[in-house]
């Protein structure tokens, strides 16, 4: 009974469709009777009544026929049709319109598919962004309860036995101060994470002397470079077009990486940036480091999410977040960044700002 309703509605469809079409037709054989009588009239007795009748039915019989192999042409896309509108919920509906039948629906099918298509990559980009996103959380979380466990187990242990003198006091207050900073620099990489979805909201572009912001930068990690005898040094001195506040999140993240894997080498090491002004007028900064190096195997994937390589799971610090997020920024600004290593002797990381910067912002 549905399948014969549903057919009375396509046929019901197909005759609207060609209401215009019929009355053309009829006004066509009424025009073709009018000539016939006015034949008649002029010349009685040339044509007889019957011919009249008979182009009548002839025309209307061969119109006929003609709907009806129009139908039986379009029958299976209005079959196709009502499927998909039943099924209008699903993503996929789209795809169960295959038998277009005239060029104007085959355009029409195309333009569909295409659409599909579109809404699909849109869809599986923003899952994999949520899957990032989410997998972060958790990650972050767990990275985030081992500063707080330890400060906890300070605390109960300086209760339990309270430090017996100056010296003792000031290794626990450097100890607690340390895993602060771990904790505050991980919660400063969430809200960097958060504020990347609305990149364009959180933007000022301005002319930006990057060699005082690399100084800045680095006297931020003062502290640490101290303790793990790293002396930074800065070469050279260039202004560029950028955002100060997402720039300063970028070097931040090239510091605390150098000095994350360089304090496990004995005796002093360099953190040098070089500052050079470009033929094209673009400006590049090189940061070298002295510390152990990237696996010539890690150094295709270091800026992949959540990868951690050799050295992310040998120091267990690491959240493979950083390096990631510092390369979504530069492509953002329209700078690039890129890396050189060798297992055991250092690394180099090189931004290239470009002469035209944020105009080339990749979306």
């Amino acid at each position: 009974m549905m399948h014969d309703s549903g057919r009375g509605a396509s046929i019901l469809m197909f005759l609207k469709d060609r209401l215009l079409n019929m009355l053309c037709m009829l006004t066509v054989i009424g025009l073709a009777c009018c000539l016939y009588l006015l034949e008649q009239y002029r010349y009685p007795g040339i044509i007889e009544s019957e011919t009249i009748y008979y182009f009548i039915l002839l025309a209307v019989f061969v119109y006929g026929v003609w709907l009806l192999l129009d139908y039986l042409r379009m029958r299976y896309y209005y079959k196709q049709l009502r499927e998909a509108l039943k099924r209008s919920e699903e993503i996929g509906a789209v795809t169960l319109i295959q038998s277009a039948a005239s060029g104007e629906q085959r355009l029409m099918a195309r333009l569909l598919q295409d659409q599909h298509r579109a809404y699909l990559n849109e869809l599986n980009q923003h899952k994999r962004q949520q899957e990032i996103h989410n997998h972060f959380v958790m990650q972050w979380v767990h990275h985030m309860k081992t500063p707080v466990s330890v400060v906890d187990l300070q605390a109960q242990e300086a209760i339990r036995q309270p430090p017996d003198n100056e010296q003792e006091w000031l290794a626990l207050f450097h100890s607690v101060r340390e895993e602060n900073e771990r904790l505050a620099r991980g919660l400063e990489m969430m809200l960097y994470t958060a504020r990347l979805d609305k990149f364009e909201l959180d933007l000022h572009i301005r002319r930006t002397p990057l060699h005082e912001l690399i100084r800045s930068t680095i006297n931020a990690h003062k502290r640490l470079c101290i303790q793990y005898s790293i002396f930074p040094r800065v070469e050279g001195e260039s202004w560029v077009e950028t955002d100060e506040k997402w720039m300063t999140f970028v070097l931040n993240q090239l510091i605390s990486n150098a000095i994350k894997y360089s304090k496990q080498k004995p005796g002093t090491k360099t953190l040098h940036f070089r500052l050079e002004e470009l033929a094209d007028g673009s400006v590049q900064l090189k940061v070298t480091d002295a510390g152990i190096g990237i696996a010539s195997h890690d150094i295709p994937r270091i800026f992949d999410p959540f990868f951690t390589g050799e050295n992310g799971r040998t120091t267990g610090e690491s959240t493979g977040m950083g390096l990631y997020l510092a390369k979504q920024v530069c492509s953002r600004l329209g700078h690039t960044l890129q890396v050189e290593s060798e297992l055991g002797v250092g690394t180099t990381f090189t931004l290239h700002f470009q002469t035209r910067g944020i105009h080339i912002m990749d979306s």
